[in-house]
């Protein structure tokens, strides 16, 4: 054999050794890493925006029932494929728009399906005379977005989805008034970053307003149960009477709200302090005082109201409120009923209660996946 030949040879044998050696041996590490587990975050809640996060200067509110034939395990069959086609275009959005997504008390019966607890129609309270189609619904969707056409453009994409099972209850524009009181080109303005927004009478929202800790424990619903990650909104509709209270003096309109309109804190932190006069500093028929925590053992909800303005006959505040149990709403409520003094200036006439379903995240699991 010549020299040439041989060592030709001798270089193919080694071929096999160094394909081994290289390739092989380092082809092994791979596929074992291909078998091992994903290692992503800590597992934790998987739930919907615009519940916890800052409020957005729009908002528009729609409510659903389901198409007469929606009903039973086909119905149900209809609602999780709805509730799919939701999520695949939420999360297909770009960042900015919100839509928080929620089923009220009637629709678990027609579908054949359980219920969390709390979820049961809400009473109506003494004085109140409620509008059946200003209120509840089977399916309920909170919009939020910078401007109206936003929240306009993403609920016209729900809808579209929702044909063949979905029709329109009721429907309620909302918008966040600025910091200064005054004429409606000023209420208009959206508050600056950081401040409270005023209600169209003037006065400061949400001041007392839970911390992201309190949340944990007033909000959302328990981990480990089947409908953790979810909580209840209350939503009411209440017509004021703004120009008539605008026209009391600003010291009478404080004490019938039970805060000072400037900075919106309350007329006492002490329940019991008293004027010279041996009369309450904060009043016992002051809205804050009946509404406040004290009488509830600390149990606190979420409030994300917003103003709206129909007519201008029609103006006034629709009320959102997230918590745990909406018991919490029944016994607040039912003093507020009684005796408070904003009565005289409030006409609540819808109202509406939802279970605000788990959400999406990046599971990849649909709305609703979980408990229907």
């Amino acid at each position: 054999m010549s020299d040439p030949e041989f060592r030709r040879r001798a270089l193919l044998a080694t071929l096999p050794m160094a394909f081994a050696a290289s390739g092989c041996e380092a082809a092994a590490p791979r596929r074992e890493r291909d078998r091992r587990p994903v290692q992503g975050p800590p597992p934790g809640p998987v739930r919907q925006p615009g519940v916890a996060e800052p409020q957005q200067p729009h908002m528009l509110f729609v409510s659903y029932d389901l198409t007469p034939g929606t009903r039973g395990a086909p119905g149900r069959d209809a609602v999780r494929r709805l509730l799919a086609r939701w999520s695949e275009l939420l999360a297909g959005l770009a960042p900015g728009p919100t839509a928080t997504v929620g089923i009220g008390p009637g629709l678990p019966e027609r579908l054949g399906v359980g219920a969390p607890e709390g979820l049961r129609e809400l009473p109506a309270f003494a004085g109140e005379h409620l509008d059946v189609a200003a209120g509840g619904g089977e399916i309920g969707v909170q919009i939020c977005a910078r401007d109206a056409r936003g929240c306009e453009r993403l609920a016209g994409l729900l809808a579209g989805a929702g044909a063949g099972v979905l029709r329109p209850r009721w429907r309620q524009a909302g918008f966040l008034s600025g910091e200064r009181p005054g004429p409606r080109s000023e209420l208009l303005a959206p508050p600056r970053a950081g401040e409270a927004s005023r209600d169209l009478l003037g006065f400061k929202n949400g001041t007392s307003n839970p911390t992201a800790a309190e949340n944990e424990r007033w909000v959302w619903l328990p981990p480990g149960g089947r409908y953790a990650d979810g909580t209840f909104l209350v939503v009411r509709r209440i017509r004021l009477r703004v120009e008539e209270f605008g026209r009391l003096p600003v010291a009478r309109q404080e004490q019938i709200v039970g805060c000072r309109k400037g900075g919106g804190e309350a007329l006492s932190s002490d329940l019991n302090a008293r004027t010279p006069e041996g009369s309450y500093v904060l009043p016992l028929d002051a809205h804050v005082r009946l509404a406040g925590p004290g009488p509830d053992g600390g149990a606190r909800m979420l409030r994300r109201s917003y103003s709206y303005e129909n007519s201008p006959g029609d103006r006034g505040t629709l009320f959102l409120a997230y918590m745990r149990d909406p018991a919490l709403f029944v016994r607040v409520g039912t003093r507020l009923a009684a005796s408070d003094a904003l009565n005289s200036f409030a006409e609540q006439y819808g109202s509406a209660l939802f279970y605000v379903l788990p959400g999406v995240g990046g599971s990849g699991r649909a709305l609703g996946s979980t408990v229907l």
